[in-house]
């Protein structure tokens, strides 16, 4: 049910993860649809600040880099400065550790919402209960923006990044990028399990059938990018970097993205542009985009009884689940999607 009168701006504190961002916005679509007239900041990182730009519905990012492994208290108490003097009436804190509710308690926010995590008594003051019955890691999410009690949805609205064509063309010609059907590869992840073992090869057969190929992702996966760069003898471009909105940028302006299941999946996915996830010690259930892939690509000889792991390192089966996928295959499923 909407409530129109209500104007309070929202904050939310979401995962910090780059696809776990991305499927927040799920979160503020939900939040919108309840009270239209309620300004929606997010909460962001430097590195995950590009894609606020990209959301509809969100007001602000308020930028904010804290550290993972410390509470870093003088940094809190400024964040709750920043925090208290944009007047926020509800913030609702995703993750459940008790260090992301610390700011908006300090911030002295009238309505802080979250589940009860590591016990937050104090910190969250509209708690809720019943977190580990939820099947999905988006159901934890965008129940939290719903009224305490309320049944999901079958379905909630997907996550969406908005890229304006021209912004995507533009970009593309200024990096010297042709105009010919791309693939956009995205062979990182956070957890070496997740990263299928073929894409130098196929790589190779993309350019080999007349199509373009541009490796995408992060400073840390420039090693990736460039074993992919010397098995194609130069002809894919290392586009990895440090500035996210480049990889926003060529997956938008990319005919078919090819990724493992990471950030760049999830953004692809809400972009809109068709997308392949390749997916062994994940469950596509639990971790595949909202918005639904052109492609799902999974080990399908046989069974693995130890499938899906959910583990970031492989340790038995020699990583089976990700070395049976062949190269062929995906690039198969790639150049079928470029015709449909």
């Amino acid at each position: 049910m909407q409530d129109s009168a209500d104007t309070r701006p929202i904050l939310i504190v979401p995962y910090m993860w780059i696809g776990d961002f991305v499927r927040g916005h799920t979160v503020v679509r939900v939040l919108k649809e309840r009270w239209p007239n309620r300004p929606v900041d997010l909460l962001v990182t430097t590195l995950c600040a590009p894609l606020v730009d990209y959301m509809p519905g969100v007001r602000a990012g308020i930028v904010f880099d804290l550290p993972r492994s410390r509470l870093a208290l003088a940094k809190q108490r400024d964040l709750a400065a920043e925090l208290r003097r944009r007047g926020y009436g509800t913030a609702l804190v995703l993750p459940r550790t008790w260090k992301a509710a610390i700011a908006p308690a300090l911030a002295g926010i009238p309505e802080r919402v979250g589940f009860f995590g590591e016990g937050r008594f104090g910190l969250i003051n509209r708690m809720r209960w019943g977190e580990k019955a939820l099947p999905r890691f988006i159901d934890k999410n965008a129940a939290l923006a719903l009224p305490d009690g309320a049944p999901l949805p079958p379905e909630w609205p997907v996550p969406q990044l908005v890229v304006p064509p021209e912004e995507a063309a533009g970009w593309r010609q200024a990096s010297g990028l042709g105009t010919a059907p791309a693939v956009a590869l995205g062979p990182g992840s956070v957890g070496a399990s997740k990263r299928w073992t073929y894409y130098p090869q196929a790589a190779r057969l993309l350019i080999e059938r007349g199509l373009d190929v541009w490796v995408v992702g992060g400073p840390g996966e420039k090693a990736l990018a460039q074993e992919i760069v010397t098995a194609t003898a130069g002809k894919a471009r290392d586009l990895t970097g440090p500035d996210l909105r480049n990889g926003v940028l060529a997956m938008a302006a990319a005919s078919v993205a090819i990724s493992n299941d990471s950030g760049l999946m999830h953004i692809a996915a809400a972009i809109g542009t068709p997308t392949m996830g390749i997916f062994g010690p994940t469950s596509p259930y639990l971790w595949a985009p909202l918005n639904g892939l052109a492609a799902t690509v999974l080990q399908t000889r046989s069974k693995l009884p130890c499938q899906p792991c959910q583990r970031t390192v492989c340790t038995m089966n020699d990583h089976r689940c990700m070395r049976d996928i062949s190269a062929s295959e995906v690039a198969d499923i790639a150049q079928r999607l470029l015709v449909t």
